[in-house]
């Protein structure tokens, strides 16, 4: 029950690291590069949340961790993907 508040720390720093990605792609690249970047931004935000738990060491909660911050990080290049499909 401790880790509780800590983990939705590291899962809500992953979606921001994963947001602030997305804002930029879309700032700095074209259209369809923004939409492979996105790829790589789901990868590392996977990729960083594995790091965060091998530093962390403690396993109990690994998988819904990796759910919730999975499921956030594809929300949030959701919605950049329709903000880049929508504008013209």
């Amino acid at each position: 029950m401790g880790f509780v508040k800590k983990d939705w720390l590291y899962i809500a720093l992953v979606w921001g690291f994963v947001s602030v990605g997305a804002v930029l792609a879309i700032i700095v690249l074209e259209k369809n590069d923004a939409i492979r970047a996105f790829g790589v931004l789901a990868a590392g935000g996977i990729g960083l949340v594995s790091l965060i738990n091998l530093f962390t060491s403690h396993a109990e909660g690994i998988v819904r961790r990796l759910i919730y911050t999975a499921g956030g990080t594809y929300a949030i290049l959701a919605v950049a993907g329709l903000y880049i499909f929508l504008t013209p």
